[in-house]
């Protein structure tokens, strides 16, 4: 698809005053600026994260009341059950909580909720599971802001609930005034997000479940650098003030670098944004994840053909976490907790190489799938908003199916299974559309929805599948621009090739941890001649690329179908990422070629 190029440019003044103040090139300082890093000072930080500044766990509300609960918990010997979720980032919460909780001498079990039988979120099933165990304190994690039912049943049976979430909570239009008589849950005020619905002045206020305490930074009125953490990352905060708060804090049965490699694989799978705490998080798990883990996380290392190679998020996004997922796509993900936090190399290994056999299965069924999606598509034609559905669809991968045609597309995308009147749906989105919104826009149609801006999940009856594509797809229209539904190539930074140098690239290698927020540098070049264009590999586009009197060797992974645009213009404009390629005991400076056209000089 027809990309927009777009070069990220700043005042050259500035450039230069903020390279000289930081000690660092001009062209890092454009790539920090466009992250919105434009002082020295927090240039420092983003460039040195460190344990030593990670923020208070105490700032965040509500967390005060959870560790007191679960220190009261451990004085009294209750039995504690912690409700997880069936991804990566829900089970490495789970993972992380139980942890901490079984060594401060609780006695402590998990759920997980099945996909299929159980459905997403805190539910009656995770409630009779307490019952049974004589549970008096129920933990979320990754779940239940908004589970309002489950929450007042398990309040009635005399247990208690903390819910540890990171998503958005429900939104209630109405005045505290009105909502309280009305005998309606609990209301909270929340930041200003425009009017609400229908237009009109109406404050807006966070709709909560009446649970003894709620960690979730998103119910919170200020941005803070725990904004944006995962549920992995909330469960670690959770863990990092029962550290502090432990025996003093100065005896505590654990330390917070243990679970750092859980925290940072929920934070990467979760595709948040990998910046100031996040940042720290991932930061320091990957070095844990690197140096020497759980059996667990090793054998899913081993299974992965990875236990060798040096870990970026990039590598485990491919490898490790969509085994992890499978399970939850396709199979019961319960035995996912074991594997993490398992001390059994045996067993950590059998599962492991269970999960490596689910993952095959998972891309199978999400081929076929993603093919009928498209089928679908090209009868219907492209509208501004992709809703496809059919029955029996597998509801495990139809979110990756959304996403692949999200991506492709550039359009919001709704993948919807039905089973008889029942529909169950996945959505992703494009970066100019929430779509948490616009669901909230669609409520009438629908029985039950949740997510974040740029995913979702959604359930609704059959036979309102054609309304709720009509009126979602109003929303779009009127939401955006034609502009919007074009993808948008940024760049960086302009460069000369003879400024890409080993000294560079290990000053590039301080941006790392890369993702959602932080993205691998894109740089561009014009004027560039190609040398030798051809195909190797696995439908790969290698050549040369020259300028003036440097060339290096370049690759397109997946780009072997441009070849023939080559061969009619053989002086490009190019959008790369350079890195180090390490072959046969020597390095080679590269270019990871993203795109190019006829050069425009």
């Amino acid at each position: 698809m027809h990309r927009r190029w777009l070069v990220n440019r700043t005042n050259k003044e500035y450039i230069s005053y903020l390279s000289k103040a930081a000690s660092i090139s001009p062209v890092l300082a454009q790539i920090l600026i466009n992250r919105g890093i434009k002082t020295s000072e927090e240039i420092n930080d983003f460039l040195k994260p460190a344990i030593s500044k990670l923020s208070d766990p105490f700032d965040i509300p509500g967390i005060n009341v959870a560790v007191e609960r679960i220190l009261d918990a451990s004085k009294r010997g209750e039995r504690v059950l912690v409700h997880g979720d069936y991804d990566v980032d829900g089970l490495s919460a789970t993972a992380i909580i139980f942890k901490a909780i079984t060594m401060l001498g609780i006695d402590c079990s998990y759920f997980i909720p099945h996909r299929m039988e159980h459905g997403y979120g805190f539910n009656l099933s995770s409630l009779e599971e307490a019952k049974q165990i004589g549970a008096k304190l129920i933990i979320t994690v990754d779940c239940g802001i908004t589970s309002f039912d489950t929450v007042s049943l398990s309040k009635k049976e005399g247990i208690d609930v903390i819910i540890t979430d990171h998503h958005e909570p429900a939104i209630s239009y109405e005045s505290s005034v009105t909502s309280q008589e009305s005998g309606a849950p609990p209301t909270h005020p929340s930041p200003s997000r425009g009017e609400g619905e229908g237009g009109g002045d109406r404050s807006q206020r966070f709709l909560l479940p009446d649970a003894l305490a709620i960690v979730n930074p998103k119910i919170s009125n200020l941005q803070s650098p725990v904004s944006h953490l995962s549920g992995a990352g909330v469960a670690f905060k959770i863990v990092q003030a029962l550290a502090m708060s432990a025996s003093g804090g100065s005896n505590s049965p654990f330390s917070i670098n243990d679970f750092l490699d859980l925290a940072a694989l929920g934070t990467i799978a979760d595709v948040v944004p990998i910046t100031d705490e996040n940042r720290v998080i991932v930061k320091e798990g990957l070095k844990l994840l690197e140096n020497g883990t759980g059996p667990g996380l090793m054998a899913l290392k081993s299974v992965s053909g990875i236990e060798k190679r040096g870990l970026k998020t990039g590598l485990l996004l491919f490898t490790i976490i969509p085994r992890i997922n499978a399970a939850g796509r396709i199979s019961d993900s319960r035995r996912v907790v074991q594997l993490l936090i398992t001390d059994s190399e045996d067993e950590a290994i059998e599962i492991a190489s269970w999960l490596d056999k689910l993952n095959s299965e998972r891309q199978e069924i999400e081929e076929v799938i993603y093919q009928e999606a498209l089928v679908k598509l090209n009868k219907k034609g492209i509208s501004p908003a992709i809703v496809l559905s059919s029955e029996g669809w597998h509801r495990g991968v139809i979110g990756i199916v959304a996403s692949k045609i999200a991506e492709f597309f550039c359009r919001p995308t709704f993948i919807v299974s039905t089973e008889g009147e029942i529909a169950r749906g996945s959505a992703r989105s494009i970066p100019s559309f929430d779509i948490y919104k616009g669901l909230t826009h669609c409520r009438e149609f629908l029985t039950d929805f949740g997510g974040h801006k740029q995913a979702a999940g959604f359930k609704l009856k059959s036979e309102d599948i054609v309304s709720f594509e009509e009126k979602m797809n109003r929303i779009v229209n009127e939401s955006l621009a034609d502009k919007d539904f074009v993808p948008t190539l940024e760049i960086d930074a302009s460069v000369n090739l003879s400024d890409i140098t080993f000294n560079f690239l290990r000053e590039l290698d301080m941006l790392e941890p890369f993702g959602f927020g932080n993205p691998e540098p894109r740089l561009g070049s014009k004027g560039l001649e190609v040398l030798n264009p051809r195909v190797v590999g696995n439908n790969h586009l290698k050549m040369k690329l020259k300028q003036r009197s440097h060339s290096l060797d370049t690759i397109g992974f997946d780009m072997a179908e441009f070849i023939d645009r080559l061969e009619v213009s053989t002086t490009i404009d190019a959008v790369f990422t350079p890195f180090i390629n390490e072959w046969e005991g020597g390095r080679y400076l590269q270019l990871n070629l993203k795109a190019f056209r006829p050069s425009l000089r």
